[in-house]
């Protein structure tokens, strides 16, 4: 049963929503029968790559918010983090575009590493303060998972993956996402945010149920006729 996954590097519940998702898919007894394949979504695709500018002058900018109320609101998204396991370190966020590193997560897709790769993109931006838009940084991310340096270099320099990204963005805007994290769970069932374990559970159980259902039944509807079959017998 595939699970598509609709995501920001950026978006702090995004990780989250992973890790929680992540705990559920462990406990699934089925989960050995679950592909999961990860989607790109920007929230800010105009947001210009800035390391001068901390999260929390982002945050409030963007908002209209006052720069403490930016401050709180990390801290609680820091807590959140925290009960599920990541440490996020805000005070060394790199404000950057996220659309280099979508077409690095579509490079490693290619080679069965997506998973992998959004792993190390999330805990590079919230936890390790690198900028996920730096050349050599994601070459190094790529490299750790075993993506060839010569291969994303090449990527980076031209325009390769970006008609992915968009299509992606294209696919989330026909569905309706209005937000991320969305988990779409056998084509039929979505799971909208960072939710609790419980529900994540819930919702796999269901789509997989499903799912199995569905694949026991056969492909087609068939209206019999007059035929010849293997052996020769009309």
């Amino acid at each position: 049963m595939k699970v598509e996954i609709w995501s920001d590097v950026m978006c702090p519940f995004c990780y989250i929503g992973k890790r929680r998702f992540e705990d559920a898919l462990a406990h699934f007894a089925h989960k050995d029968k679950v592909e999961i394949e990860w989607k790109s979504f920007q929230l800010n695709p105009d947001l210009v790559t800035d390391p001068d500018i901390n999260i929390d002058e982002y945050l409030a900018d963007k908002k209209g918010w006052g720069l403490e109320q930016a401050r709180q609101m990390n801290a609680h998204v820091t807590q959140m983090a925290a009960e599920a396991g990541l440490t996020y370190n805000f005070d060394k966020a790199v404000v950057a575009n996220s659309f280099n590193a979508h077409r690095i997560s579509h490079l490693a897709k290619k080679h069965g590493l997506g998973v992998e790769m959004e792993e190390q993109l999330f805990k590079a931006y919230f936890t390790d303060g690198k900028n996920i838009d730096d050349r050599q940084t994601l070459i190094g991310l790529g490299t750790q998972i075993g993506l060839d340096a010569a291969g994303i270099k090449e990527t980076l320099e031209g325009n390769a993956y970006a008609d992915d990204v968009k299509h992606d963005i294209a696919e989330a805007q026909h569905l309706g996402i209005q937000g991320v994290p969305f988990f779409v769970m056998n084509s039929k069932y979505a799971v909208s945010g960072a939710q609790a374990v419980p529900v994540f559970e819930q919702t796999l159980e269901k789509a997989f149920d499903e799912w199995q259902k569905d694949a026991s039944k056969p492909k087609l509807e068939v209206v019999e006729g007059d035929s010849c079959g293997p052996d020769g017998d009309c």
